[in-house]
């Protein structure tokens, strides 16, 4: 029987984890150092290492010492909770990762909550006391407060805290004496991290993730509870609604380094990936078919944001998607159901509607984001809250949020948070930044990121996490500028969009297709108005008596995807293709507009 230790890795965005997992994979000698100086290995999805965040929980495992680590590398962001939830019910303990300046943040607590919930056991690692002005004992008093404020038992009140840079490729007991490599870390783990429970008995375990190949199809992935899982054997599968299924394993694999290995047995402890198993779910328990006996199922958070995807109904459809039927689109969601928890999917009173709902915007744009890429062509509506009915009162989904600002831009920062409904709960100065904590509803973030960083000249930092459910707070501002529509369809030319610039800002560029009914600009006053941008000068074979002026055009605004998402109206799409991200109103001929408007 091997010595086995199952660590998940808990950290607020951008504080280091996924850099700390790299460096223990070195120290676990599993690859050479030159080989990929600098890349992160475990964020290997486009959208993750562009972002600089993790969506995908990851696993992988090192041989230290004789003792089997399998390392689970956890998301930070709230918008992933599903994943968060089913990974943690595979580890033992957990690794808390904080910035030695930033201490723990929101992010931060919303994962160790769940952790301290279940019981594991935290090993505190302060990242980054290579910064200047960073504050490692302050934040680890910081974090031992947090604990406590989570109700954590004595035990895990008692943790070890190592100190050191995951960048600089060091840890060490104390923050002033910097070691030459990371296995303060590896000891840490292997002293104050119980080993697993050995149960002996029928084989159980508990699907919690899953994988998929080309090759092979869907991948089960999950611990083994109790006895011991063997290659070839005939298995129960008790699923969601009681019933119970026979199947039998093709392969079983175990993770080591980056990849698995192949083996004829797994004993309770370890993490395993069965081969050959169909129609499962996560959630469902494997057990054996003489005695089927189900474990407790892992509760999932409800989603609390809702969207309306559609097929591309506009002009340039099928010009850049491979996939544009609504047969692929729903074909592509029914396959993101099998992995992302969060996500549900209900069919619209049309054959090509769809609403998709999901823990918030990043959520549902990271899946949009995803499907751009893959050649699929989509049009999205505005984000809405769900809204539910608790007591008879009209409730909605209510965020703590943090911003962390410069002093001088606190008033202004608050002002606009409160418009929105938000509540201050508390503000603290940490040298020249304030960090203020509202309760704010969920409508009220939506595009609140793109008028904070504004207002404050991009130095906010802004996070939130989903709190509860509250009575409806009345109605909100949303963006009062009305938009400008392009009148025909051509070619934009500098000519039209110079004449037109004292209407607003425009978002196209000269010599862009438009379409009518394309959102080609925002009004500077709050109605919509139609105009036409496709305009070329007249020529003349007169002579003119003055000089022409040379057409001066402020650029465009160029929105991201999700600025998009929270920019638009009621009555607008964002049409999504793989090279184009564009506005329109919902209805695109202008009198049928007028008429609905009546």
């Amino acid at each position: 029987m091997q010595n086995i230790r199952n660590v998940a890795i808990i950290a607020h965005v951008d504080h280091g984890k996924t850099t700390l997992v790299d460096k223990m994979l070195l120290a676990g000698h599993l690859f050479r150092e030159n080989q990929n100086a600098g890349e992160l290995i475990l964020d290997n999805n486009d959208l993750e290492r562009e972002r600089g965040i993790t969506i995908l929980s990851k696993n992988v495992s090192i041989n230290y010492k004789g003792t089997k680590i399998n390392i689970i590398d956890t998301p930070g962001h709230a918008d992933f909770g599903g994943e968060v939830e089913r990974v943690l019910n595979m580890a033992d303990g957990c690794l808390l990762l904080v910035d030695a300046f930033e201490g723990p943040m929101p992010q931060t607590r919303f994962v160790l909550q769940k952790a301290i919930s279940m019981g594991l056991k935290p090993v505190v690692v302060i990242n980054k006391v290579d910064k200047p002005n960073c504050r490692p004992d302050e934040v680890n008093e910081m974090v031992f407060d947090l604990m406590f404020n989570l109700d954590a038992t004595e035990d895990q009140l008692d943790f070890p805290t190592v100190y050191g840079s995951a960048k600089q490729g060091w840890m060490s007991r104390d923050w002033r004496e910097p070691k030459e490599d990371i296995t303060a870390v590896l000891d840490a783990i292997i002293e104050y991290i119980p080993a697993p429970q050995q149960l002996d008995g029928d084989p159980q375990m508990l699907i919690t993730s899953l994988d998929f190949s080309s090759y092979v199809g869907r991948i089960a992935i999950g611990r083994v509870h109790r006895g011991t899982i063997r290659d070839g054997m005939e298995i129960a599968l008790c699923k969601r609604d009681g019933s119970v299924k026979k199947q039998r394993i093709k392969e079983l694999h175990t993770f080591e380094g980056m990849g698995r290995k192949k083996v004829s047995e797994v004993s309770s402890g370890d993490i395993c990936a069965i081969v050959g198993l169909e129609d499962f779910e996560i959630g469902d328990t494997i057990s054996i078919p003489e005695n089927p006996e189900a474990l407790p199922r892992i509760a999932i958070d409800e989603p609390t944001m809702s969207m309306t995807f559609t097929i591309n109904d506009s002009p340039f459809f099928g010009k850049d998607g491979k996939y544009v039927t609504s047969r692929h689109i729903n074909d592509r969601l029914v396959r993101e159901l099998d992995r992302n928890l969060a996500l549900r999917v209900v069919k619209g009173d049309s054959e090509d509607k769809w609403t998709v709902y999901g823990r918030g915007v990043l959520h549902l744009s990271i899946l949009i984001e995803t499907m751009r890429r893959e050649g699929y062509e989509l049009q999205v509506g505005q984000p809405q809250v769900i809204v539910k009915e608790i007591d008879g009162k009209k409730c909605e989904p209510v965020e703590a949020l943090t911003i962390n600002v410069p002093e001088e831009y606190s008033s202004k920062v608050i002002d606009m948070v409160t418009r929105r409904k938000g509540e201050i709960v508390s503000m603290q100065t940490q040298n020249d930044r304030i960090n203020i904590e509202f309760v704010i509803p969920s409508r009220g973030i939506i595009g609140l990121r793109n008028n904070i960083l504004t207002g404050t000249a991009g130095e906010a930092i802004m996070a939130h996490r989903f709190l509860e459910y509250q009575p409806w707070k009345g109605e909100i501002e949303r963006r009062t500028n009305g938009s400008l529509i392009a009148h025909e369809s051509g070619t934009a030319y500098a000519y039209a969009i110079d004449k037109l610039q004292d209407r607003g800002r425009f978002f196209i560029f000269p010599q862009e297709e438009v379409y009518a009914g394309q959102v080609v600009g925002e009004n500077a006053k709050d109605n919509d108005i139609v105009v036409n941008v496709t305009k070329s000068k007249k020529l003349t074979n007169m002579r003119a008596s003055g000089a022409d002026e040379k057409a001066k055009i402020v650029p465009p605004v160029i929105f991201s995807l999700e600025e998009a998402l929270e920019y638009i109206k009621e009555d607008e799409y964002v049409e999504v293709t793989p090279n184009h991200i564009r506005l329109r109103k919902i209805i695109l001929d202008e009198i049928e507009r007028k008429r609905m408007n009546r």
